[in-house]
């Protein structure tokens, strides 16, 4: 049976994926003038966090954060 958001077209969930996570930092970094060298080293050390922490995770750092 296909789930309910899949019956009305245009309803759909956004796709996700690590890779539209790290496209939305680049965009962000870029945006507010970051250099190149900053953005490399950013988006290589989401890889390592991708790898060590659950999506959770990451939810309950961003509700904790004073950001």
């Amino acid at each position: 049976m296909e789930n309910a958001f899949g019956m009305f077209p245009g309803f759909e969930p956004d796709e996700w994926s690590n890779d539209a996570c790290r496209g939305y930092v680049i965009m962000a970094m870029e945006d507010c003038g970051f250099s190149k060298k900053d953005i490399r080293r950013v988006v290589g050390q989401l890889y390592e966090v991708f790898d060590l922490n659950s999506v959770e995770d990451a939810k309950q750092k961003f509700h904790s954060s004073p950001y």
